[in-house]
């Protein structure tokens, strides 16, 4: 990828979200762009779609996904934790350490993916103190930060928000408005998450809503950037709609589709 260009020069930026262990797709993805835009989720610990892929399926088998799976689904999550909890207690080593085994040999793919320059933020399924290591002189980390881009200002805010899941990078709705006041005015507001609208929150194949950020909304509401992009919602109600004078976009779940959504001025 070509360094970021002068302001007399048209600039495109790549943006994804939700890669979980797609590192062959995210290799191409900035191609054509001066930039790359990741918004989290690089690891895959289960895939919804193909139960036989991630951290889960490899440690405990494909059997034990399908009934993981279909448990959440059915928002029994009592059950889906108690059916992890025996399931660990029947495995050899430390959980925490046999996670973070799992998701260092993802990391270091995933990682060495990312084009220069990248400028990356935290899903709710990342382990934040891990991408330090990772993280190569190309990329950029950021979280409740800003960055300019060819002459827009870009604000980042990474995670989620407590849910029932109890996923690796979830914190308190007050944690997280506060990082979303820390960002300020931008042309560009990238989260993880999306706002709290029901059309944008609801996957329409896990059949239940996400978290989304009222503290987001508001934001969007008040501080009316050009764009509001998010991934998280695999598979949204609605991809896109404008806010007031801000189009929101879902930029999608790339370890699906392996294509980035093209932001050009």
């Amino acid at each position: 990828m070509a360094p970021t260009p002068a302001r007399n020069h048209r600039t495109r930026v790549h943006v994804v979200s939700d890669v979980h262990g797609n590192a062959r797709d995210l290799a191409r993805a900035g191609e054509g762009a001066d930039a790359l835009i990741c918004l989290g989720d690089l690891v895959l610990f289960l895939d919804y779609a193909d139960h036989s892929r991630g951290i889960f399926p490899d440690l405990f088998g494909v059997e034990n996904a399908d009934r993981i799976v279909a448990l959440r689904t059915a928002r029994r999550f009592e059950e889906a934790r108690m059916l992890g909890a025996s399931l660990w207690a029947g495995l050899q080593g430390n959980r925490a350490t046999v996670i973070e085994e799992a998701v260092r040999k993802q990391y270091a793919e995933l990682f060495a993916a990312f084009p220069t320059p990248t400028y990356a933020t935290y899903g709710n399924v990342d382990m934040p103190p891990l991408w330090r290591e990772y993280a190569g002189p190309g990329t950029t980390v950021l979280d409740g930060e800003r960055v300019e881009i060819g002459g827009r200002v870009f604000g980042f805010v990474g995670g989620g928000l407590r849910t029932p899941m109890r996923t690796p990078y979830e914190i308190t709705d007050e944690e997280y408005a506060a990082k979303i006041e820390a960002v300020g005015e931008v042309d560009v507001l990238c989260t993880h998450i999306p706002p709290e609208v029901p059309e944008l929150v609801y996957d329409t194949v896990a059949r239940r809503f996400e978290r989304g950020s009222r503290a987001l909304l508001d934001a969007i509401r008040r501080t009316r950037p050009r764009y509001s992009l998010f991934g998280h919602v695999h598979q949204p109600l609605a991809k896109r709609m404008r806010i007031g004078a801000t189009e929101c976009v879902n930029v999608g779940h790339f370890a699906s589709t392996g294509t980035p959504w093209a932001l050009e001025w």
